[in-house]
């Protein structure tokens, strides 16, 4: 039985994506690539994050979820996360709306223009079990992508 992992997403099957890896034994966190190349600007009041492609989706078990994190060294290369984190749920897996392909969110805090290159790795993805509090009766069902949960 699959518990959790990482497939490739529609439409990114024939283009060089790379299966997220730990690189070593008690590393927590899956480092995950760009899955292309983008330039992100420097910050600007009211602009919107830079969303950086990973061509990837996540499954996990019915009460689990991964989180989306930089790496330590993201802020001192000038990128930040504008929530610190993301959170995707088991039922972002395969949605109709973008199949679940999960992307990362970013900021420049630098005064020149970053660019991310294909290959790169641009953050982690770390899995964890969640609970529900008692007369838990959610029964809604995801048919989108990002910020489908506020419709």
């Amino acid at each position: 039985m699959r518990q959790r992992g990482f497939e490739i997403a529609k439409g990114w099957e024939e283009k060089g994506i790379h299966l997220p890896k730990r690189n070593t034994k008690f590393s927590a966190g899956y480092d995950v690539e760009a899955a292309e190349d983008i330039t992100i600007p420097p910050f600007q009041l009211g602009q919107k994050p830079t969303l950086i492609p990973t061509g990837l989706k996540g499954y996990c078990m019915e009460d689990e979820y991964f989180m989306l994190v930089n790496r330590s060294s993201g802020p001192k290369k000038g990128l930040v996360m504008p929530n610190s984190i993301g959170i995707v749920d088991k039922d972002y897996y395969g949605n109709e709306n973008n199949d679940g392909h999960f992307y990362f969110q970013f900021y420049n805090i630098k005064e020149e223009p970053i660019t991310i290159h294909k290959g790169d790795v641009i953050g982690q993805v770390i899995f964890h079990k969640f609970l529900t509090v008692d007369q838990d009766e959610a029964s809604g069902v995801r048919r989108g992508g990002f910020g489908s949960t506020d419709q």
